[in-house]
């Protein structure tokens, strides 16, 4: 998908204030038994059409007003995954601004996750 030169400065701006994490990385932590939130910013079809194994949904247009309700401990890990990485570093970016203090943004989202046969459901 060719995205909006406006929307590319956005995330651009955005990933220089967070972090972010490979998908290789974030396996590995599943693999080892790391307790982390994994959520899943992508749009409500997006999701119902598949999504990575564990993650729970909370979709870009309403993390922000959820979140806290959800995730009351500001310093617990989360990573956050769209379909390419982009939606979720805007999330993780917003997560930080409302004081949480252990955001990543999953490199790569859904699609490479995927594409390296990491489990799905």
């Amino acid at each position: 998908m060719k995205h909006a030169e406006g929307f590319l400065k956005l995330v651009d701006d955005a990933k220089t204030r967070i972090k972010e994490l490979s998908i290789a990385e974030v396996k590995e932590k599943i693999d080892s038994g790391d307790k982390f939130h994994f959520v899943d910013v992508r749009e409500d079809n997006e999701w119902e059409k598949g999504r990575a194994k564990g993650a729970v949904h909370m979709g870009r247009g309403v993390i922000e007003r959820d979140i806290e309700n959800s995730i009351e401990d500001h310093a617990a890990e989360i990573i956050l995954y769209c379909g390419g990485g982009f939606r979720s570093a805007l999330s993780a970016d917003n997560l930080q601004k409302m004081g949480y203090t252990n955001v990543y943004s999953m490199d790569g989202g859904y699609r490479a996750w995927k594409e390296a046969g990491y489990p799905t459901e």
